[in-house]
């Protein structure tokens, strides 16, 4: 049962990424092939969130939608066949380190600084492209668990989607358009990796993580599209001053 959802899950984590196409010019990390700057990062991750998802996206989540509907009747089976075999608990445990807000925010954090602190433009803007990918797919996990609402594996709440797999896959989104596939196998196979795991600890069904997988892909894909921007700012209304907010078409 391990084997055949591990399968599951790479078929479904192959079949996503064949939705995201590499970009039309690659970057190097030096920035010899050039450099895409990245939106500001406040307006950059509000447009994010608010960005009506393009065809590539809705692709990604209907296969996902799909995936997670076909493995659904199957999540408990792969859930205990997992926990009767304890023996790669060692081997997965890092990955609740890996996929988490603290490793993959911080990480992204230390880039955006270290570009700036180093007058490198390609990395501060790599930095802050990951940081955005980050926050837009966790405002669009926290809500889409907030309405689903299922239990864990474990009994605890808020299993669907699992924001490991997301937080993972939205890295590895950005590196792959960023740099095209010789950044993006390695960085989707570690999110895969980050999806297995949170299967075999028990914090999230299969279909969790598959659907998971695709929100962050999507993150990905809509802080590194040229599309809609957000501009913000202030408003006189007839209570008093407020903030408002504009989405300007692509230029």
């Amino acid at each position: 049962m391990k084997r055949q959802s591990g399968k599951v899950l790479l078929l479904a984590v192959v079949t996503l990424c064949g939705a995201v196409p590499a970009p039309a010019r690659a970057q190097s990390i030096d920035g010899s092939r050039g450099c895409r700057p990245a939106a500001p990062l406040v307006s950059g991750t509000l447009s994010g969130i608010v960005r009506m998802p393009d065809k590539g996206s809705l692709t990604i989540l209907g296969t996902a939608g799909a995936a997670a509907l076909a493995t659904h009747e199957s999540d408990v089976r792969v859930s205990q066949a997992f926990r009767e075999d304890p023996d790669l608990r060692p081997v997965f445990k890092p990955g609740a380190t890996i996929g988490g807000m603290p490793f993959e925010v911080g990480a992204a954090a230390a880039i955006m600084s270290i570009g700036h602190s180093t007058n490198h433009p390609c990395l501060a803007s790599l930095g802050s492209e990951l940081l955005q990918a980050q926050f837009v797919g966790a405002a669009w996990t926290i809500a889409a668990k907030q309405l689903v609402r299922r239990d864990r594996p474990d009994g605890t709440g808020y299993s669907f989607p699992s924001g490991h797999a997301t937080t993972a896959f939205a890295s590895a989104t950005v590196l792959q358009r960023r740099f095209g596939w010789k950044a993006g196998i390695p960085a989707y196979a570690v999110a895969t990796y980050v999806a297995a795991s949170r299967v075999d600890m028990q914090r999230h069904y299969l279909s969790d993580v598959i659907f998971g997988a695709a929100v962050g892909m999507v993150a990905g894909r809509t802080v590194t599209v040229a599309s809609q921007k957000l501009e913000i700012g202030p408003i006189a209304t007839s209570s008093g001053a407020g903030i408002g907010f504009s989405l300007l078409p692509p230029k």
